[in-house]
């Protein structure tokens, strides 16, 4: 027989959870606002005080993510972003195989610190003008797409002038449904960049920061996850993925002869490729000479990620084994310093003119991008796991899932990525991952596997929601360009989300385990097991 106040406490913390899970799933009101539910009704069923409630709501993370978006601020605001995106495909070149790669490497890139809304809205006007010209050369060329062209009609399609306006309709006809095939391609390439290349920094995605958050939380003794141990894990999955998701698309839009698509040779180019790489010089070329804002962001740029890789790099040891004092300095610390001397850093340089200085950044920017509904989501998540773990709620889960210690824990993991990732369809990425937490770490606990083992994976799997436009913010906004419809955006993200999971389960059962000490059951999590059930 239990105590009955511990019981009401415990149903009451269940009702909260319930009810602010339902909010999220349904969005039947704005997410932030959901997050909310436990800062009013945890206090008046008595399971934590306001006071309590209250700092869960702003944390560490909350920081980190503030002197992130201060450097993506100065990024958009000085053009760096389309200097690098057009660099990186004037690379690539147009051919429609090597174009598609170009911009998934450069978005991939971009994404690991921008966030992958911004970043997608960033790559996609880009993508999106080289697309219409595809559009206008083909029209110019009479539906014609070969090299067999005479000469004099080759001239009179360069001279064309471009026409800004009017634009073609979306829902014209493509000059060919090749033309077709390759707006598709380009357009979901973009959205499953950006989600492939959030998993690879602690700050690349808001489900990243909850994951570390929540885990830092519930096992303060842990110290395994930072900057550097996570981008060792994630890089090669990433690296993999983008191949993979590169070859899927290629076959899927474009079928599966490569030598064509990708040559690199410039006799194998048809006209319309010239055009278009002609268009992605002109936009390069408006950009001008690289200016000084330009050269202080990328600075800054480095300096932020070497900052962080060799804060406590685990090999040797960093630079914060200069301090006395140890664990007082995070990665938030090194992203809030320099997000504050882009406020204080003169615009250009200051020697030869009196007049008053901007600085790189203003307060205006930073809010323009600063996602303050992510930030009171987060805090709401944290909110339900310290209310879960104070009313004893997350023991009680805990016994209710020990039927499942008879499986092995890769079966267990794959369990939790298959869950998750069809749950994220459906529901946003971080109202998920919020939910699932308590609930893998509570798993792990009872079965005595390494609660890395299943969080890891379920946090990436959690950005996998790629079949839908509702999945993530990215693919709305591809959606909204009229290129694809849903079932193309289904047939391919069934794809992309099905790698995912499978690289996702070959790393957590191949470099992550010595990465992590994965076959043990670790000291912190014996420690958390310990004082929770007491």
């Amino acid at each position: 027989s239990r105590n009955p106040l511990t019981l009401l406490i415990e149903s009451s913390c269940a009702y909260v959870l319930i009810v602010t899970a339902v909010y999220w799933v349904s969005e039947a009101v704005p997410l932030g606002a959901a997050a909310l539910v436990p800062a009013f009704l945890y206090p008046l069923f008595g399971v934590l005080r306001s006071s309590e409630v209250a700092s869960e709501y702003f944390k560490d993370t909350t920081l980190l993510l503030m002197g992130v978006i201060c450097l993506a601020a100065s990024i958009e605001k000085w053009n760096l972003h389309k200097r690098i995106a057009l660099r990186m495909v004037m690379i690539a070149g147009a051919k429609p195989g090597m174009l598609v790669l170009g911009f998934m490497c450069c978005t991939v890139f971009l994404s690991m610190w921008l966030s992958n809304t911004s970043t997608t809205a960033m790559v996609m006007p880009i993508a999106e003008a080289v697309l219409q010209q595809l559009i206008y050369t083909g029209i110019a060329d009479s539906h014609d797409d070969s090299d067999t062209v005479e000469t004099q009609e080759d001239e009179n399609a360069i001279d064309i002038p471009v026409p800004k306006k009017p634009k073609i309709r979306r829902d014209s006809l493509y000059p060919t449904k090749r033309d077709h095939m390759i707006c598709k391609c380009l357009s979901l390439s973009i959205t499953y960049a950006a989600t492939i290349g959030g998993l690879i920094t602690i700050t690349g995605t808001s489900t990243n920061l909850i994951f570390a958050e929540q885990f830092n939380n519930r096992y303060p003794e842990a110290k395994v996850i930072n900057f550097g141990t996570w981008f060792i894990f994630s890089l090669p999955i990433a690296l993999i993925m983008l191949v993979l998701t590169w070859i899927w698309l290629h076959c899927l839009f474009l079928g599966c002869n490569f030598t064509e698509t990708c040559s690199w040779s410039k006799k194998r180019k048809t006209k319309r490729e010239i055009l278009s790489e002609k268009r992605i010089h002109e936009e390069y070329q408006k950009l001008g000479p690289i200016s000084y804002p330009e050269v202080v962001t990328g600075l800054f740029f480095i300096l932020m990620t070497l900052l962080w890789f060799t804060r406590e790099p685990g090999f040797v040891p960093g630079w914060t084994s200069l301090f006395e004092k140890k664990g007082y300095r995070t990665d938030a610390t090194v992203s809030v310093l320099l997000g504050f001397l882009l406020f204080l850093i003169p615009a250009r340089k200051p020697w030869p003119s009196e007049d008053p200085l901007a600085p790189m950044i203003t307060w205006k920017d930073f809010l323009r991008l600063m996602p303050w509904e992510i930030v009171i989501l987060v805090g709401g998540g944290y909110a339900l796991a310290a209310g879960c773990k104070v009313s004893g709620l997350s023991m009680w889960i805990g016994r209710q899932l020990e039927p499942m210690s008879g499986l092995p824990p890769w079966a267990v993991t794959l369990l939790a990525c298959l869950l998750v990732s069809a749950v994220t369809e459906f529901a946003s990425n971080p109202a998920t991952l919020t939910v699932f937490l308590p609930i893998l770490s509570a798993l792990s606990e009872t079965l005595q596997i390494n609660p890395l083992h299943t969080l890891i994976p379920a946090t990436m799997c959690v950005s996998f929601g790629v079949m839908l436009p509702v999945g993530n913010p990215p693919n709305a906004i591809v959606f909204s360009y009229g290129h694809v419809q849903i079932s193309d955006m289904v047939k391919a993200g069934f794809g992309v989300n099905l790698i995912g999971v499978l690289v996702v389960m070959l790393a957590i059962t191949t470099w992550g385990v010595p990465l992590f000490q994965l076959t043990e059951f670790p000291a912190w999590a014996v420690m958390r097991n310990v004082t929770g059930s007491l």
